[in-house]
């Protein structure tokens, strides 16, 4: 295990510690497909040595979360949509990362991914929210805290409607989410957005671009997390925005290494 993932688990350790139990504490996990699950195995696999128990609901059609009977408790859901469908998605979106076209036909092919790919995630969540027996059997089970990727809110959802405590496990969340739900400064002026190749050392130029493209994401995400703000406010009956929604997260543990990354609050 590396450094930083040990440091990820000392903190979830020390607020599960926390918690008004004796004997390990018993977590749900709301995780999220792909590379976001395969580093979030890993941390659930000391959580398990140090006498935890784990539950995690995932869609009965996935990637990568499979069952682990020495590891976790796994519940499943149905969801509307074929494995081809899926695939399909996940093809379409790691071909778009390598290619080397203008800035302006770069947005416009990822905002046409996304509307695809948030429609399959957010149908997911749908299915788990309103799968009446498995939330019956959420309910019941007493949790202590929730873990989840708060890149798809939906874990933050079944949080507040559980009222139980929930720990983020993230590497961000587009178009500066989670800086504002964190109340954290971002200026475009300083500090580089995805996707525009930028670097910290900008040219006047540079940092125009920048700021348009700052501009520009509310329109790029409003397609993926904007059904989440009107999904929460019908479901937990109360009026609730995706950035109210994550402002609600316990802790943050953020995958993040500076040396790779540029310093931000």
């Amino acid at each position: 295990m590396t450094y930083e993932k040990k440091e990820h688990v000392a903190a979830l350790l020390l607020f599960l510690s926390s918690l008004n139990f004796t004997s390990g504490g018993k977590l749900l996990v709301v995780p999220m497909d792909g590379s976001h699950w395969l580093s979030m195995k890993s941390v659930l696999n000391q959580l398990k040595q140090n006498g935890h128990e784990t539950v995690i609901v995932a869609p009965e059609i996935n990637m990568h979360i499979k069952p682990s009977d020495d590891l976790y408790t796994m519940k499943t859901y149905p969801v509307p949509f074929k494995r081809e469908e899926l695939e399909e998605q996940y093809r379409e979106g790691i071909s778009g990362i390598f290619e080397e076209v203008p800035f302006l036909v770069r947005f416009v092919r990822i905002y046409n991914r996304l509307q695809k790919t948030a429609a399959l995630l957010f149908s997911t969540c749908t299915s788990l929210l309103y799968n009446q027996e498995l939330m019956k059997y959420l309910e019941q089970s007493k949790f202590d805290a929730l873990f989840t990727d708060p890149m798809m809110p939906c874990g933050q959802i079944v949080a507040e409607y559980l009222g139980i405590p929930s720990v983020f496990f993230l590497y961000t969340i587009p178009c500066g989410i989670d800086s504002e739900a964190l109340q954290c400064p971002s200026p475009p002026s300083y500090v580089p957005r995805p996707l525009t190749t930028n670097t910290d050392r900008m040219t006047f130029a540079e940092r125009v671009k920048n700021l348009l493209f700052r501009m520009a994401e509310p329109f790029l995400c409003h397609a993926v997390y904007s059904p989440y703000s009107n999904l929460a406010t019908e479901f937990l009956q109360k009026d609730m925005t995706i950035t109210k929604l994550l402002s609600h997260g316990s802790i943050w543990l953020m995958k993040a290494d500076f040396v790779f990354q540029y310093p931000k609050p």
